[in-house]
């Protein structure tokens, strides 16, 4: 057999196999096929689901495994103490900002000894905890707090900054918090330190409120967003709300995953990904009631507090691109406890809400450790940019095709990692399938080596603008290799 009738072979059997599998992907996740064109702009799209799929062969989508980067922050300070909890980091600018509750002793959530606490870095790695003199604790304003004395709302206070065009100064940055009993109440501030009720009466009432309510500003959906944990046919869930101003929010409505399994998800902390707002990550605490690892003995050994170590949990990895469903293509733990017995306590390994850039190539996330411990900590997790997920192929290659898309811009950048002896190709199609004039996969250089945004580049050059808003269709051949991300580029 010829090598061209070989080659026709191959890709004879890949759209017959890749066809069938294409039927199954929206089954698998509870969908119904998409058959409109994609206008995709310039925006980044990432490999965390299968929504840019319509075939599939010899590739998969692999979830990657965070790099434990260690202890940046310990819970030391008295008005901290072993039931810190519920943090959220938030890039501001050059600076990065940590709030979290601090909670020396377990107790009734709302009590008078919870406050909420603040830490600042310049790289996200190295924190310092200011003396910022606003609130007295423990007899002195020589602290880091930020809300004190406020029951309920420092058990919560869930920040963030206000992205929405013309918010007023005084209320860039915003909060939600609160009980069961008295809602989810609005803090504004200007500074991100001092902060005041915007009214007394609360917004959200409708809820369990009894960990963080997680409110963000979406570009994508053109407004306010709040997700919260709620109580379902005996399961922690997730529900979600709306509102075009913070203050009027629409009737919550809960989050499905398709037909993957329903599981006790603790805390949501969903967020727009910075390079790719339209796509919601969402890095969430799976809480494993009664799953008891230590015993009596061991537990005394780290010296937990005897209520907490009767559960254990990880973190888990699911996106949203809006609307009432979660994406749950990976029911793998993502941040799985480690090595040592303070790793399989309750409420540990908790993650912090957002995703944010620690380097040209890195982006972090963090996770509250050792609940209800002596040696209760916040740690950094890093990951090389856009590397949640990546569309993989070994040795023997792989390939996709993506459903019909349309573009802006002049030129294709990926990022893609290979081994030596690895590669990726990629082919521009037609509506129709067949290779558009210039970008075949013939004209495609073979594209070798590690970086975040490689321009691709065909015999001709890295220019396509030529097929700029008409429908086409993106076809990816790679072996030994991984690919993050990519977006069409002016």
């Amino acid at each position: 057999m010829s090598h061209h009738s070989l080659l026709c072979l191959l890709r004879s059997e890949f759209c017959i196999g890749a066809l069938a599998l294409a039927a199954m992907l929206p089954a698998a996740r509870g969908q119904e096929p998409k058959t409109a064109v994609l206008d995709l702009g310039t925006r980044r799209e990432l490999f965390v689901d299968y929504f840019l799929f319509e075939k599939l062969d010899g590739a998969e989508l692999r979830l990657q495994t965070p790099r434990d980067e260690g202890n940046v922050m310990a819970f030391d300070k008295p008005w901290e103490g072993a039931f810190c909890a519920y943090a959220t980091i938030l890039k501001d600018g050059d600076k990065y900002r940590a709030y979290y509750r601090g909670n020396p002793a377990a107790g009734a959530d709302g009590s008078a000894g919870e406050c909420t606490c603040y830490a600042e870095s310049a790289d996200g790695k190295t924190w310092t905890k200011p003396d910022l003199g606003l609130h007295v604790v423990a007899g002195s304003k020589e602290n880091n707090v930020i809300l004190a004395a406020a029951p309920p709302f420092s058990h919560n206070f869930c920040p963030m900054i206000d992205g929405r065009a013309g918010v007023p100064a005084e209320e860039r940055y915003k909060a939600l918090a609160g009980s069961r009993k008295s809602g989810l109440v609005v803090f504004v501030s200007s500074d991100g330190l001092s902060w005041r009720k915007l009214r007394e009466e609360p917004v959200i009432t409708e809820g369990a409120f009894d960990s963080q309510n997680v409110p963000l500003w979406s570009e994508a959906e053109r407004g306010y967003v709040c997700y919260f944990r709620v109580f379902k046919d005996g399961f922690r869930r997730i529900s979600r709300t709306t509102s075009s101003d913070f203050i009027n929010w629409s009737p919550p409505e809960l989050m499905e995953y398709g037909d993957r399994p329903v599981e006790h998800l603790y805390t949501n902390q969903t967020s727009p990904y910075f390079r790719a707002p339209h796509i919601y990550i969402s890095i969430a605490a799976r809480f494993m009631p009664g799953r008891k690892v230590l015993t009596e003995e061991q537990a005394k050994e780290i010296g937990v507090d005897p209520r907490y170590f009767g559960d254990c949990s990880d973190g888990i990895f699911m996106t949203t691109r809006g609307g009432d469903r979660y994406d749950r293509t990976f029911m793998e733990g993502f941040l799985k406890p480690g090595v040592g017995l303070e790793n399989w306590v309750s409420r540990t390994n908790y993650p912090a809400l957002n995703v944010v850039p620690t380097g040209p190539a890195e982006i972090s996330i963090y996770a509250n450790q050792n609940y209800g411990q002596p040696t209760a900590h916040l740690r950094r997790y890093s990951l090389r940019t856009d590397g949640f997920v990546a569309l993989h192929a070994g040795y023997d290659g792989g390939q996709i095709v993506t459903r019909p898309l349309k573009f802006a811009g002049k030129e294709l950048e990926i990022n893609f990692a290979t081994s030596a002896a690895g590669s990726v190709k990629v082919e521009l199609q037609d509506e129709r399938g067949l290779p558009l004039e210039g970008c075949a996969l013939d004209d495609c250089q073979e594209q070798i080596g590690n970086e975040i945004d490689r321009v691709v580049r065909w015999r001709n050059g890295s220019d396509v603008s030529a097929y700029a808003g008409k429908p086409v269709r993106m076809r990816i051949m790679l072996n030994d290799a991984d690919v993050f991300s990519f977006r069409f580029r002016q």
